[in-house]
Order: structure tokens, then C-alpha cells, then sequence
């Protein structure tokens, strides 16, 4: 039988790529050793270094290195609180999500872990709707806000577990930011519902947002949404204990509530 050859240039390429791995395989084998050379105390110096000079790439290869080849180092455990921020600061989202979960599953009570739900927080707050989207004016109350909902417990976590935390007072403030914007998304599932007739739906919906996210702007509509679902229900005790609720806080707007008529109606 006889043998089927690679044509010349097939073989050229082939070569090509052999000789691209090896020179790959040895440029990771002298900056493996090159770590391997360094003692903790220096390299975390190093990392730390380019990480203050915004070297986000350079700092996580090192802290990187440092934490696999020193893993019981005291320099690691400072450099795995480090890498979360370098992995937030260098847009590896992922990365620092894990980073930080690695960290507080590992170090329930060290004292900065407060900072590692912060920054926990932050990358799923930034990962919100960007400005090219609040341009073209998209409804984000209608997008369903999986990341907002993450981050704000993350945030929640800080306030409530660390509050005297130097982060605390930006969670708080992230916070209410991120507490309309998820009342704003319960209203929109409320008033979906109410479009279809189905009043119970809604009247749920919207008791969940006054429970969940009282003193935000959307408090109002829900407890309006809340007085025609039960009115529609014939729900008539629910109807009046809901009026009355939102005549003791919005005694001027009482009458959108008094009165039996399509105001509800926002379409």
C-alpha cells in the first residue's frame, strides 16, 4: 500500500506551529523560573509595584505566580485580597467575581473581607446597562436585572455584617441606587400582569415591591396597582386597608385611590 505524503507546504506549516509552541512552552519555563528564583517578600514588592503603576496584566501574572509556587506564604494571603482588584481593575470580570468568593469562603473572618464583598459588589454593579444603551434610551425597567439583584446583596452584606467598614457608606449609597432600580422592574412585571387581567399576579407583584423596597419612588404606583388589582378581585377589606396605607403616606394623591376609574391604566 503505498503512503499518501503531506504536500511541501503542509509540511512547512506544520513545522511552523511546532517550533511556535516551543518557543510559547519556553517562555513560560523561564518566567516560571524566573518566580521560581524569587522570594514571596520580593515578587509580592514587584506585583504590588505595577499594580499601584495601573500594570494590571503584570501584577496578575505575578500575584498569579506568587500565590501558586508560596500558596502558605503570609505575602499570599494579602495577594489573593490584591489579585480580586487586579482582576476588577483589568476587566476580567469573572475572574474577580471568583477571585473574591475564593476569599471569603476561605477567610470567613479576616478582617478585610468586608473589602472582598465590596469589590464583589462593584463588578456586578458595573456590570450594569452602559451609557450606549441609556442613549438609545432603552427601558431598562423592563430588562431583567439579574446583576442588580447580585450585586445589591453583596452591597447588603457590607452595610449590614461591617458597618463600621470604610466601604459601607458607597454600599449604602449603591444601595438605594440599586434598590429603584429593582422596584422599577417589579413595577413593569406588575403592570405586564395587569394588562393581561391577572389581577392576582399583580397585586402580588406589587406587594412584593412595597415589602422589598420601601421609601423608593416606586412604592406609590405599587400601592395603586396593589387598590385596582383587589378592587377588580372584589377583594373589598385588601382594597381599603391599601387606601388607607397610601392616604397616611400620600395623603395629597389620595384621590388617584378614591376614585373607581382607568387611571391605572399606564398604556
Amino acid at each position: 500500500m503505498s503512503r499518501v505524503s503531506a504536500p511541501p507546504g503542509g509540511r512547512l506549516v506544520l513545522l511552523a506551529a511546532l517550533v511556535s509552541l516551543v518557543a510559547v512552552a519556553g517562555c513560560r519555563t523561564n518566567r516560571q523560573d524566573q518566580y521560581a528564583k524569587t522570594n514571596p517578600e520580593v515578587l509580592y514588592s514587584q506585583a504590588h509595584k505595577a499594580l499601584m503603576n495601573q500594570d494590571f496584566d503584570g501584577s496578575i501574572r505575578m500575584y498569579e505566580a506568587l500565590t501558586a509556587r508560596y500558596p502558605f506564604a503570609p505575602e499570599s494571603r494579602q495577594a489573593r485580597l490584591d489579585l480580586i482588584y487586579a482582576y476588577y481593575r483589568g476587566r476580567e470580570a469573572e475572574s474577580a467575581i471568583d477571585a473574591a468568593e475564593t476569599f471569603i469562603r476561605e477567610n470567613p473572618t479576616h478582617p478585610r473581607v468586608d473589602y472582598a464583598w465590596y469589590i464583589k459588589g462593584l463588578v456586578d454593579f458595573e456590570r450594569m446597562p452602559n451609557a450606549i444603551e441609556r442613549l438609545f434610551r432603552v427601558d431598562l425597567s423592563e430588562r431583567p436585572p439579574q446583576t442588580a439583584t447580585k450585586a445589591f446583596a453583596s452591597f447588603k452584606t457590607v452595610v449590614e455584617q461591617y458597618p463600621k467598614s470604610e466601604y459601607a457608606h458607597d454600599a449604602r449609597r449603591r444601595m438605594l441606587y440599586l434598590r429603584n432600580r429593582l422596584a422599577d422592574y417589579e413595577l413593569s412585571v406588575a403592570r405586564y400582569y395587569m394588562k393581561r387581567g391577572a389581577w392576582v399576579a399583580a397585586a402580588q407583584r406589587a406587594k412584593q415591591t412595597v415589602e422589598q423596597y420601601d421609601g423608593s419612588p416606586a412604592v406609590r404606583t405599587a400601592l395603586e396597582i396593589m387598590v385596582a388589582s383587589y378592587d377588580k378581585l372584589g377583594m373589598k377589606e385588601l382594597a381599603e386597608q391599601t387606601r388607607a396605607v397610601y392616604a397616611a403616606n400620600f395623603p395629597a394623591d389620595q384621590r388617584r385611590v378614591a376614585e373607581k376609574k382607568s387611571w391605572w391604566k399606564f398604556w
